[in-house]
């Protein structure tokens, strides 16, 4: 027998059991009892009421935290987690328990048993509890229901989360930053911001991820994985959350409403853009110069000026740029492509700039004249090159070897004379060369043209 003795109330409870090595279950009292007499046994009966009654007289409270125990045993076991008298510790790792039952069920976490098994697709689990949780995957049974709005769990545990949706309960928060979170999981995922911990690293690069979830997207840059289709136009993405946006595309669905002028937006981080347009706020500063940016796309641009960065390759000719923008409309010189047309006399342009400027000859406008001379110049920045004829103004300098030049276009062109860079080649017997309009008057070659003829003097 074992007597525990109850701090707050100075009372000692006999309990009559056997203490044993692992939790008891005491027999449930049956409804119908026999009482044996000598030689014969008589049997008697009790109403359902009677035992419940019986069983209410026999529920043991908790004077620490007021729980009730059906079975003094199980009294017994909890007053445990107040007294910390944890009778059975792990010998791997020292961690101390209630029962050997819970004892064993942890030692598996060192052993890595799985004894049980599920008859359907053969998967294995430590605890007997997460089994019968997997198998209502095959079942499909979700019998906890949300009194809020009728939505079905397959556990207490994912209703229990579920609840805090109409709650609004945020149970676990941050000792670093106070930031509360609704789910376990999300603040020790969020921890990891405190304590730069990246646990997933990457095999291929060796870069670190908070989760797995993001080093598997990451793995699909290297595999080239893109497993969630577009089914308006084919095109597939390595994330949902893209696929997300670019469905956007075609429903034309734009779910973010600026509150200043009602322009709207496909995404938050676009429409968190623009209202900077509104308020000024330039939030990202460069570290080199101090010049300040809305966005933090455009500050990583400028700063490759600092660093000479030029990330982008041409297939073509090798020459690197420092934007995707700017190597796609470089490319064009090589692919003649001209995208942009104009509507009243079908004339192409590699650039929407240069046909916006075109497009100004049919409306008759003449956007810059020079105040010397009073020529007209389709652009200002034609207008500026001009003036310099006047002013014998060269800005330009050649790093190598100090020439200067009025316009940045001559100097770039001059300093392939160091460098022997030849971007223009010829399609038909692959001869390179420095500037465009040397491998045009080469082309006429090929074309059987003589584009100059001198007459001879007799």
């Amino acid at each position: 027998m074992a007597s525990v003795k109850l701090d707050d109330c100075s009372q000692t409870l006999e309990l009559n059991v056997n203490i044993k090595d692992e939790e008891e279950e005491e027999e449930e009292e049956k409804i119908g009892e026999s009482v044996s007499h000598g030689d014969h046994v008589e049997t008697f009966s009790t109403s359902r009421e009677q035992l419940e009654d019986h069983r209410a007289k026999r529920s043991h409270h908790c004077p620490h935290c007021e729980k009730i125990l059906p079975f003094l045993s199980k009294l017994k076991i909890h007053l445990k987690i107040h007294t910390g008298n944890n009778l059975y510790s792990c010998t791997d790792c020292g961690k101390s328990f209630t029962t050997s039952t819970k004892l064993k069920v942890h030692q598996r976490t060192h052993t890595r048993e799985k004894p049980y098994s599920c008859s359907d697709c053969g998967k294995s689990f430590s605890r007997l509890d997460n089994l019968n949780a997997h198998e209502r995957i095959h079942t499909g049974e979700k019998p906890y229901v949300c009194s809020d709005c009728g939505k079905c769990f397959k556990t207490t545990a994912e209703l229990k989360v579920h609840q805090r949706t109409h709650t609004g309960e945020k149970p676990y928060s941050c000792s670093d930053c106070g930031k509360s979170f609704s789910r376990l999981g999300h603040l020790k995922l969020h921890k990891r911001v405190h304590t730069g911990e990246k646990p997933y690293t990457c095999s291929n690069c060796l870069k670190g991820f908070t989760t797995s979830t993001d080093l598997k997207v990451h793995q699909r840059t290297h595999t080239g994985e893109k497993p969630y289709l577009c089914y308006d136009c084919g095109a597939s993405f390595s994330r949902l959350d893209h696929i997300k946006l670019h469905e956007r595309v075609h429903t034309g669905e734009k779910p973010y409403i600026c509150s200043d002028c009602g322009k709207c937006f496909k995404t938050t981080a676009e429409l968190k853009g623009h209202q900077r347009t509104h308020t000024g706020e330039k939030p990202y500063s460069c570290s080199d110069c101090g010049k300040s940016f809305s966005q933090l796309g455009q500050l990583k641009i400028h700063e490759r000026k600092h660093t000479g960065q030029k990330p982008y390759s041409c297939f073509y000719c090798v020459k690197c740029f420092t934007t995707s923008t700017e190597l796609k409309v470089h490319q064009r010189t090589h692919t003649g492509e001209k995208p942009y047309s104009c509507s009243d006399c079908r004339k192409s342009f590699s650039q929407p700039s240069h046909l916006k400027r075109h497009q100004g000859i049919h409306k008759g406008e003449k956007p810059s004249y020079c105040s010397d001379d009073g020529k007209y110049l389709k652009s200002s920045a034609e207008r500026k090159g001009h003036q310099r004829s006047h002013t014998r103004e060269k800005p330009y300098f050649c790093s190598y070897c100090g020439k200067s030049f009025s316009r940045l276009g001559n100097v770039k062109i001059h300093q392939r004379i160091h460098t022997g860079e030849k971007p223009y080649h010829c399609t038909d017997c692959e001869k390179r060369f420095s500037q465009q309009s040397n491998l045009k008057r080469h082309q006429s070659i090929h074309k059987g043209e003589k584009p100059h003829q001198f007459s001879q003097t007799s």
